[in-house]
C-alpha cells in the first residue's frame, strides 16, 4: 500500500499531535513532514500530500477538501499565541505588516479590523517597512505581550465578536481517505493530546511565558459543532473582504 503523505505544523501547539503519531501503528503507514502553516497548505494544495493540518483560510482553495479528523487546533477565547501586535490603540491602526507563515491569522486580522473594529486599515507584507501593528502567531509571540503598548489576542476578540470559539487550523485531506485510517488517527490524535502534561517535562521552560496554561487550557483541540459552526462563518467573512 502506498503510505500516507502527511503535512504538519512544527510549532508547539501540535506537538501532542506528533506525539501521538509518532507513538501509533500509523507510522509504518505514513510519511510525515513537519512545516510552516503556510507550506502544509501549499503542499496539500498542490497535491504533494495526502492530509495537512493546514489553516482553514486556505480550505476553499484545497482540491476536494474534506476534514477528516475530530480534532483540530482551536481555542475558546483567548489562545495567547495569536496576536495583532500594536503600538497605538487599534481605534487609530492604519497599517498592519501581516505574517508570512499564516494565511488565516492573516485573515482573521482582516476580519476582525473590518467588521469587529471597523477600521480602515492598509496592509503590507515586507519585513524592512514600518507599520502601525503587526499581525504574529505561534511560539513567535510567547513572552512577546510586554514588547508592545498594545496586544490584541484574535481568538478573545473574534469570541468578542461572534460569541463563538475559534479554529485555527484543521486536519485536511484533498482525497478520499480509507475509513479505517481516519478511525486510527483519530485514536493516535486523541492518546497524544492524553499525553500533554508528560510532554510538557521535554519543552525547554520559559520565565516569561505559560506553557502548561497554553497547552492545557488556552487551547482547545476538538472540533465540535460550535467549532464548525464558527468555521462556516469565518470564511464568509473572508468572502466579503
Amino acid at each position: 500500500m502506498n503510505k500516507i503523505k502527511i503535512s504538519a505544523v512544527s510549532y508547539t501547539n501540535t506537538k501532542p499531535f506528533i506525539y501521538g503519531i509518532e507513538h501509533s501503528a500509523l507510522l509504518d503507514q505514513i510519511d510525515l513532514s513537519l512545516d510552516i502553516p503556510t507550506d502544509c497548505a501549499a503542499k496539500l494544495i498542490d497535491g504533494q500530500v495526502d492530509i495537512g493540518l493546514i489553516p482553514v483560510a486556505a480550505i476553499p482553495h484545497v482540491p476536494n477538501a474534506n476534514i477528516v479528523a475530530d480534532y483540530c487546533i482551536g481555542s475558546v477565547g483567548a489562545v495567547n499565541s495569536v496576536f495583532i501586535f500594536s503600538k497605538v490603540p487599534v481605534a487609530e491602526i492604519k497599517t498592519v505588516r501581516l505574517d508570512s507563515q499564516s494565511r488565516t491569522s492573516n485573515n482573521l486580522a482582516k476580519v476582525l479590523l473590518k467588521f469587529h473594529f471597523k477600521q480602515a486599515v492598509s496592509y503590507v507584507t515586507d519585513e524592512p517597512i514600518d507599520a502601525d501593528a503587526i499581525v504574529l502567531i505561534g511560539d513567535r509571540t510567547f513572552g512577546r505581550r510586554d514588547d508592545f503598548p498594545f496586544a490584541y489576542d484574535m481568538g478573545e476578540e473574534w469570541m468578542n465578536f461572534t460569541g463563538l470559539p475559534f479554529v485555527y487550523a484543521a486536519w485536511v485531506a484533498n482525497k478520499a481517505i480509507p475509513q479505517g485510517f481516519i478511525n486510527d488517527f483519530n485514536q493516535a490524535l486523541a492518546f497524544g493530546l492524553s499525553k500533554r502534561k508528560e510532554l510538557l517535562l521535554d519543552l525547554p521552560k520559559l520565565d516569561n511565558f505559560d506553557l502548561e496554561d497554553y497547552l492545557l487550557h488556552k487551547l482547545d483541540f476538538e472540533l465540535t459543532d460550535k467549532k464548525r459552526e464558527a468555521l462556516a462563518l469565518f470564511l464568509s467573512y473572508i468572502a466579503k473582504l
